[in-house]
């Protein structure tokens, strides 16, 4: 499947770009099929020369933008049709944690739906229980029995 993608040809700190046609599964600087163009975004006024000739026989043929290149050329080379290439924007943010929506306590139910409640009987203190005490015997008298 053929890729329209832009390659780097920039040195550092000097970013340009080539517009080429590429195998998808062939690396970014490796061969393409074609140069159709090239981008200079840190010139001033940025640079994007296209054939757009050339894109479109392309698109017939099957190649499909990538969505950088899709996104430039609607903007810059007013091409029609390039939204059917571009992913939507909020797909490609990172989803964000959503607060939990707060809920309110609920009011406590109303005391008509209370069941009726048995009179308590009255609590009658126990008395205290004593335990039987053994009769202490010296422990002299223990050994002799």
């Amino acid at each position: 499947m053929l890729k329209i993608r832009l390659s780097r040809a920039g040195k550092k700190g000097q970013p340009s770009f080539n517009i080429v046609v590429q195998e998808h599964t062939s690396p970014i600087k490796g061969k393409f099929v074609e140069k159709i163009g090239h981008y200079q975004p840190a010139a001033t006024p940025k640079v994007f020369e296209v054939n757009t000739e050339r894109v479109k026989h392309w698109i017939a043929v099957g190649a499909q933008p990538s969505d950088t290149v899709a996104s430039l050329l609607k903007a810059h080379a007013k091409m029609d049709g390039m939204e059917k290439y571009m992913e939507p924007r909020n797909k490609k943010r990172r989803p964000t944690k959503e607060p939990a929506p707060v809920e309110e306590p609920a009011a406590p139910a109303a005391p008509a739906a209370e069941a009726p409640v048995a009179p308590e009987a009255p609590v009658e203190p126990e008395a205290p229980v004593e335990p039987e005490a053994k009769e202490e015997t010296p422990a002299s008298e223990e050994a002799a029995a």
